[in-house]
């Protein structure tokens, strides 16, 4: 059994067909179906379905693809070692994210961290929340920054990047903007603009309508929160949002009183630990280039 076949075996399963496993292996296709059929011969059983449109895999093949995985991971984490302790750092790490505000400069962030190891690829993608917590918990993603609205699910650590109070804001012909601050029970019957469910501020202020007895009217939502106050500039609602995120909008800002809500941001990383090398060193760079609250 070679590593190759091993290769081989995973990308076909992840690609559920032959010719786009060659296509992302760079080979020809006749060459992949030969080392999957020597890989079977070795093995004394069929790794994959070909009756049907697609290539699925049997239930061997399903029971021998994370051991395949494992393998594979394993040889690269072997040369990640010895590369660190050449003192050459190596591998790919990727930074997950939901929305990244500019009082956070990643592209300084992950500048930075590529000059310092040119030979680490970064890769930074763009997942709703839910999926960037499974990313993360699963090791798909190294490092995850996403607003938070209540305990980490298990299996993550965090440091809190940012931590603001929300306000209120309205246009300033609103009946709202002759006042200083609001309630949140004041907003009971009012459309609101917010970010979208599942977000950390989003959870934050359904939390704190349910506790007092009713649900938030949302008719608009926004991931950026600087976009949130230019909805409600134009009159479409009251929007909730970061303080930060008001400043320079041509709106009235209010302060929330009560409850007196904060909306948090977190940069998210597995507590196991990460996979790699060059993941220890993507986290450790972030963690102490950002703020800590």
């Amino acid at each position: 059994m070679e590593l190759r076949q091993l290769e081989y075996f995973v990308a076909v399963a992840e690609e559920a067909g032959f010719t786009r496993a060659a296509a992302r292996l760079h080979v020809a296709q006749p060459g992949v179906s030969a080392q999957i059929r020597q890989l079977e011969r070795e093995l004394g059983q069929e790794l994959f379905d070909r009756s049907g449109r697609s290539v699925r895999l049997t239930p061997v093949g399903k029971a021998v693809l994370p051991y395949a995985r494992a393998a594979l991971a394993a040889v690269v984490g072997a040369r990640e070692v010895v590369d660190e302790m050449s003192g050459l750092l190596r591998g790919h790490v990727t930074m997950g994210g939901v929305s990244v505000p500019s009082v956070l400069d990643l592209p300084g962030l992950l500048a930075g961290f590529h000059r310092r190891h040119p030979g680490v690829e970064i890769s930074l993608v763009e997942l709703d929340p839910v999926s960037l917590v499974e990313a993360v918990v699963a090791g798909r993603v190294d490092l995850g920054l996403a607003g938070v609205g209540g305990p980490l699910p298990p299996g993550l650590d965090a440091q809190i990047v940012i931590d603001q109070p929300l306000v209120v804001v309205v246009p300033h012909d609103d009946k709202l903007a002759q006042g200083t601050s609001v309630d949140l029970a004041d907003l009971r019957d009012r459309p609101l603009i917010a970010a979208p469910t599942g977000t950390g501020l989003r959870t934050v202020l359904e939390n704190a309508c349910a506790a007092l007895g009713f649900r938030p009217r949302v008719a608009f939502e926004a991931s950026e929160p600087y976009v949130l106050a230019q909805f409600a500039a134009r009159g479409l609602g009251v929007a909730v949002l970061p303080e930060s995120a008001a400043a320079g909008a041509d709106v009235h800002v209010l302060t929330l009183d009560r409850p007196r809500l904060r909306g948090q941001m977190a940069l998210m990383w597995r507590a196991e630990g990460p996979t790699s090398p060059a993941a220890t060193a993507f986290i450790a760079h972030a963690r102490r280039l950002l703020p800590s609250h």
